[in-house]
């Protein structure tokens, strides 16, 4: 039997479709199996599995239901529908839903995991005004990114460990008010079990090994991703002498970046001048 691969990378469809086959394989069904499980034809999942045919919302809410796979399937019909995420990053919010371990730098604002939602809709908002987005997107990408933190609530959640630059902290996204509440929010994550977030002091200068937000995942199975941005798209790495190579570099930046002690005393110490100068 010939079956077609898809490049999960190639868009949203046929990352959604990619994820179909991977969980329908590990239960072992046939498509007639598993579209008996989703109330379908097995023709019609063929053709979801192939991105020759477009999921519904309800197929989507189904199969994570099937699968257990969370919001694995609704966050990749979201990219669908919307087209309001970079190429490249259905992929991995898919991949993201399942990590037992998450390892994060992120420069220039806050990562998304850790943002309030009120500092997400400030972000947003400028990407509205420079018309990099439709107001409909941008409420997209923030519903997106507060279903995406619901894996910190589960009781598996994934370890975290995030290292941010100064700057985002620095930065006063939507102003003094909604920074002495993301800084606020950052402190309570910071003190939590599973959780490890260091700052990279400005003062690191050339000698910061990163240039570019990094996130590395480890899967079940022990199997380690990356993942990383540009302007146009998402990069999801799988290549394992490319990932050592960024892993490398992340243990470097947490040997440089300030001690879990010393980085939340700074975010309570920035927080207390935003509250001081409002």
């Amino acid at each position: 039997m010939n079956i077609k691969r898809l490049d999960p990378s190639a868009s949203p469809g046929a990352a959604f479709g990619d994820q179909l086959r991977r969980s329908r394989n590990e239960r072992g069904w046939t498509q007639t199996q598993a579209g008996e499980h989703l109330g379908c034809t097995g023709s019609h999942l063929s053709g979801v599995e192939n991105a020759r045919k477009l999921p519904g919302r309800k197929f989507a809410i189904r199969a994570d239901e099937v699968f257990g796979t969370g919001l694995t399937f609704q966050i990749l019909w979201q990219a669908i529908k919307n087209r309001a995420f970079l190429e490249g990053f259905p992929e991995y919010a898919a991949k993201e839903a399942h990590a037992t371990v998450l390892r994060i730098f992120q420069p220039r604002i806050v990562h998304g995991l850790l943002q309030t939602a009120e500092y997400a809709v400030a972000w947003e908002s400028g990407n509205v005004l420079r018309g990099k987005a439709s107001q409909e997107q941008a409420d997209a990408r923030v519903k997106l990114l507060l279903d995406r933190q619901r894996i910190l609530a589960k009781p598996s959640r994934p370890t975290l460990s995030v290292i941010m630059d100064e700057t985002c902290l620095r930065r006063p996204v939507g102003g003094p008010l909604v920074m002495i509440r993301q800084l606020r929010h950052l402190e309570d994550l910071a003190q939590q079990p599973k959780t490890t977030i260091q700052i990279a002091p400005d003062s690191l200068a050339e000698a910061h090994p990163l240039n570019h937000p990094v996130t590395l995942l480890t899967l079940p199975g022990r199997v380690v991703l990356g993942y990383t941005e540009g302007l146009q798209r998402g990069y999801l790495e799988r290549d394992s002498e490319t990932v050592v190579g960024w892993a490398d570099d992340y243990d470097q930046l947490r040997v440089e970046a300030l001690p879990r002690a010393a980085s939340l005393a700074m975010i309570r110490r920035l927080r207390e001048e935003y509250e001081n100068a409002s």
